[in-house]
C-alpha cells in the first residue's frame, strides 16, 4: 500500500519505528504523508489513560518526512513541531528528521506521551497536604473503623497448622490471630508466610518435619521450633478501640504487618481480652477517602500524577544507579524460586510478565494457602513445578472463591493521579497497584500500601 519510504507494523531492517502523537484532542485524527504518498490516511488511536492524546507508530527510513495531521475532517498544525517553509497557505506540511527526532512527540523509544508537563508538588503544598491527613488521623479511632457487623477469626495454638492454613484458604483471609488458652492470651500471627517456610522445610533434605507429622503438627510446635512468636503481642502489635488511626497506622508499618489486631480489655492489666477487628491500611485510607472526598482540593497533592511524587518501587531505567529491589520472574520460573523471593526479598507479591516484561499475572503469599486444600502440596516439589502451573492450581482449587476469581491484577498508569490511586488500594482485599505501561501492559514498578501511608505521613 506504501511506497519504500515507510512501513507499517513491521520490523523491516534499516527503518526506525517513529512514534507521531497529536496531544490536542479530537474526535477521530488521522495523519498521511511523504510515507504514503499522500495518498492514505492512517488512523490515530486514544492513548490509555490519556484521552486527548492520539498516537500511532510508524516504521520510516531514515532522512526527512513530510506529513500533515487530520482532526475532525479538519487539516491541523502541531505549533511545537517544525513545518515546511514556501507558499503551503494556512496549514503547511509539518517536518521530521527521522535520524535526529525532535521534542517528545516524535519519540524513537518508548516513553509517556501524556503532554502536560509534571511538576513536582511544591514543598508548603506538600507540608499543608500532610498536616491536614495528620489531623484526621490523629482525631480519629480505632473504633470508627468497626463494621456494624461481621465476624473475626483467631486460632487456637493447639491446632494443627495444616488445618490452620486449610482455614485461612476457606475464609480467603492472608493472617490471624493465635489464641493460647492456658495463658488466657493473644499470642502471636499465623500468615502465609508461615505457610512458606514451611513448604520450604518439606523440601529440604534432611528436614525435621515430615509430612505426616505436618498432619499433627501444632501451630504452637512449629512457632516454638522456629522461634518466631513464642510470646505475647505487646503493645506495639496490638492496638485499642480508643488508640488513634494515626497511631493504629504507624504501628502496621513499624512491625511490617498486613493487620493488627484491635483488643479490648476489661481491665488495665489486659486480662479477659476481646479480639474486635483487624485493623489495616486498606481500612484506614478508606476512611481518608471518604473525608476527604467532597473537599480534595484542601489536599493540593492528591491531584499529583504519581510519576511526580516519590511514591513506591520502580523498575531503574538504562544508567540509573539501582536502587531498591525489582523483582519479576517469567511464569516458567519454578515455585521454588518464587517462594525464595517472598521469604527473602521482603515482598508480598511477585509479578510473573513474559520476555517483553508485560504483566501475566501475580503471585502472592496468599496463594499459597490453596495448596493446603486437599494436600496439594504433598504431590509436588517446589522446584520441579513452575509459577504457572502453581496458578493454575490455585485456580481449580479456587473455583468457587469469589475473591479468588476477581481481578487478580489490579493495575494504574504513572499518569493516575494519586487521589485516584488511593480510591484504589481503598478497596477490600486490594494491597498493591502494579504501574504498567498504557497498551503493551509492561511492568513500570509497584505502589503498596504501606509505600501511601509512608509518603502521606513523612516517615
Amino acid at each position: 500500500m506504501f511506497g519504500s519510504g515507510s512501513s507499517i507494523g513491521h520490523d523491516n531492517s534499516g527503518v526506525i519505528p517513529v512514534r507521531f502523537v497529536w496531544p490536542y484532542g479530537g474526535g477521530e485524527v488521522s495523519i498521511f504523508g511523504t510515507f504514503t504518498r499522500w495518498i492514505d490516511l492512517l488512523p490515530m488511536s486514544p492513548v490509555e489513560g490519556c484521552p486527548n492524546v492520539f498516537q500511532i507508530v510508524v516504521s520510516l527510513v531514515p532522512g526527512l518526512h513530510q506529513f500533515k495531521f487530520r482532526v475532525d475532517g479538519q487539516w491541523r498544525v502541531d505549533e511545537q513541531l517544525s513545518f515546511v517553509d514556501g507558499h503551503y497557505g494556512m496549514d503547511p506540511p509539518q517536518i521530521l528528521n527521522s535520524e535526529t527526532p525532535g521534542r517528545s512527540n516524535m519519540e524513537l523509544d518508548d516513553v509517556s506521551v501524556c503532554p502536560e508537563v509534571i511538576q513536582g508538588i511544591s514543598a508548603p503544598d506538600l507540608e499543608v497536604s500532610r498536616h491536614r491527613i495528620s489531623a484526621f488521623l490523629s482525631t480519629h479511632t480505632a473504633y470508627e473503623l468497626l463494621p456494624e457487623s461481621g465476624k473475626v477469626i483467631a486460632l487456637d495454638v493447639t491446632l494443627p497448622v495444616k488445618q490452620a492454613f486449610h482455614i485461612l484458604y476457606e475464609q480467603g483471609i492472608p493472617m490471624a490471630p493465635l489464641w493460647d488458652f492456658c495463658k488466657g492470651q493473644f499470642v502471636g500471627v499465623l500468615t502465609a508466610l508461615d505457610f512458606i517456610l514451611i513448604l520450604r522445610e518439606l523440601g529440604t533434605h534432611g528436614s525435621n518435619l515430615t509430612e505426616e507429622e505436618l498432619e499433627t503438627h501444632t501451630i504452637s510446635a512449629w512457632k516454638e521450633g522456629k522461634m518466631h512468636l513464642n510470646r505475647q503481642i505487646d503493645s506495639s502489635g496490638r492496638a485499642g478501640p480508643y488508640d488513634s488511626l494515626k497511631d493504629v497506622s504507624l504501628k502496621i508499618l513499624q512491625n511490617s504487618v498486613s493487620t493488627v489486631p484491635i483488643i479490648h480489655s476489661a481491665s488495665q492489666e489486659g486480662s479477659f481480652p476481646q479480639l474486635l477487628y483487624l485493623a489495616s491500611l486498606s481500612g484506614i485510607l478508606k476512611c481518608i477517602c471518604r473525608y476527604f472526598r467532597h473537599c480534595a482540593g484542601s489536599l493540593p497533592i492528591l491531584e499529583q500524577p504519581i510519576c511526580s511524587i516519590p511514591l513506591g518501587t520502580w523498575v531503574p531505567k538504562i544508567g540509573e544507579p539501582n536502587g531498591r529491589p525489582f523483582a519479576m520472574l517469567r511464569p516458567n520460573a519454578s515455585l521454588g524460586a518464587a517462594l525464595s523471593l517472598l521469604s527473602q526479598a521482603n515482598v508480598s507479591s511477585i509479578p510473573i510478565v513474559n520476555d517483553n516484561d508485560s504483566l501475566l499475572d501475580v503471585y502472592s503469599r496468599s496463594d499459597i494457602t490453596a495448596l493446603a486444600k486437599d494436600k496439594a502440596y504433598a504431590q509436588i516439589h517446589l522446584d520441579e513445578i513452575s509459577i504457572h502451573q502453581a496458578l493454575q492450581l490455585g485456580q481449580n482449587a479456587n473455583s468457587s472463591n469469589a475473591l479468588y476469581n476477581g481481578q487478580r491484577c489490579q493495575m494504574c498508569l504513572r499518569t493516575d493521579s494519586l487521589h485516584k490511586v488511593m480510591e484504589r488500594l481503598a478497596n477490600p482485599g486490594v494491597r498493591r497497584l502494579l504501574i504498567v505501561e498504557a497498551g503493551s501492559k509492561r511492568v513500570e514498578g509497584v505502589i503498596s500500601l504501606s509505600d501511601v501511608f509512608r509518603f502521606l505521613l513523612g516517615v
